[in-house]
């Protein structure tokens, strides 16, 4: 369920000039609600969040990608869906043009935008007058998935961002930093939240404590061939998971396949959408490997925090932010992530040792409560800043 966060000032401090309540669209994801990643998780908690603070709030979508069905929805949440190209270089950027333009004849008091790829239209919202929040997510020009263009596209994007946006939303202290010395900007830290798990019950054929996992998607920053290479030593030992896919079929959806009809101990379960099913194998597993390398707070390693896992992650400065002294960390290397992933499945005290790293930092630093109320708070301070202006 939505959480309720206590009720704001922000249905006063930051109410509409003539007393009304408030009024933010939310631009760039792929609606509400939706389950796509990790901006539609945002949102499917941040959107109920606003109205409850006093905030009249429409999200933005596309055709064919809300759960109307959801019995979650919270119908006081205006939802709105607008047309554009259905291609990997292009939807975002269509998408969220005619999303804008829509918000341009509509005039909310503030838009909050997801992804700096929308970052070419936030001059139309400046134009209206419309204050805008960017979440600018990660690095995305740095993503070995993208080509030339499109990183230039993120690059410039960026750039549009940091000289129309109201106010920059970055969701790790390290993006922060990056944007302050690229653009010359100072963000505002808000990360992602995760959900408490119950106790769940362990996937058939799976023991608890016993096996290795891995949750990705396959993309190279990933660490999806090192971590391949990785189980065939793990597997002589120890069962192995991985749950993922390209989304389409390639190169790494092949290695997973010929590493798991080879060997026994290895299941691939592709794409789990089965939101339990998932939590369950996070929270029963012996070591999980996250290999992501670029972005900020990753809204997996939360939740896999959340259910207490217990992490081996990449070595980088985004997973050291988020797991602090709740992970072991490793160079991307495949003997590296073998050693690390076999001794703690030998290690039971080790593994009761992180998963209650995990749910003491998860807990104390990335609630959906205290996300909500700082977006919340970051939208009643950009119309106050829009009116100074």
């Amino acid at each position: 369920m939505s959480p309720r966060p206590r009720p704001s000032s922000g249905a006063l401090d930051g109410a509409a000039p003539d007393g009304r309540r408030p009024s933010v669209a939310v631009i760039g994801t792929r609606g509400y609600p939706s389950y796509y990643g990790g901006f539609e998780t945002a949102v499917r908690r941040i959107a109920p969040a606003l109205v409850d603070a006093g905030w009249d709030v429409t999200v933005y979508g596309r055709h064919g990608a809300l759960r109307d069905d959801d019995p979650t929805r919270d119908r006081r949440v205006t939802s709105r869906l607008t047309r554009g190209v259905e291609s990997k270089s292009f939807s975002t950027l269509s998408y969220g043009l005619t999303a804008v333009l829509d918000a341009v004849r509509r005039r909310p008091d503030a838009a909050l935008v997801m992804n700096v790829a929308n970052g070419f239209w936030l001059p139309l919202l400046r134009l209206r007058g419309i204050p805008v929040l960017i979440n600018v997510d990660g690095i995305e020009w740095e993503r070995a998935k993208w080509g030339t263009a499109a990183k230039t596209v993120f690059k410039l994007g960026a750039r549009a961002s940091a000289r129309f946006g109201t106010t920059i939303v970055c969701d790790a202290v390290e993006i922060v930093r990056r944007w302050r010395e690229e653009f010359r900007v100072e963000g505002t830290f808000i990360p992602y939240g995760g959900d408490p798990v119950r106790e769940l019950p362990v996937e058939p054929g799976l023991t608890h404590g016993s096996y290795a996992l891995v949750v990705a998607r396959f993309v190279p920053e990933n660490s999806i061939v090192e971590f391949v290479e990785a189980a065939r030593r793990i597997a002589e030992r120890h069962d192995v998971v991985i749950v993922g896919s390209t989304g389409y079929g390639g190169e790494l959806d092949d290695l997973v396949r010929d590493l798991a009809a080879e060997n026994d101990r290895v299941r691939w379960l592709g794409h789990v959408s089965d939101d339990d099913r998932l939590f369950a194998l996070w929270q029963h597993a012996g070591a999980y490997f996250h290999g992501h390398s670029v972005g900020g707070t990753n809204p997996a390693l939360v939740q896999a925090m959340f259910t207490g896992a217990p992490v081996v992650a990449r070595d980088t400065v985004y997973n050291r932010e988020v797991l602090a002294d709740s992970g072991l960390f490793v160079p991307p290397e495949s003997d590296a992530i073998a050693d690390a992933m076999v001794a703690l499945l030998d290690d039971p005290a080790e593994q009761q040792r992180l998963r209650e790293a995990a749910l003491r930092r998860a807990e104390e630093s990335y609630s959906w409560q205290s996300v909500c109320d700082a977006y919340e708070e970051a939208l009643r301070r950009s119309l106050h800043t829009h009116r100074g202006r």
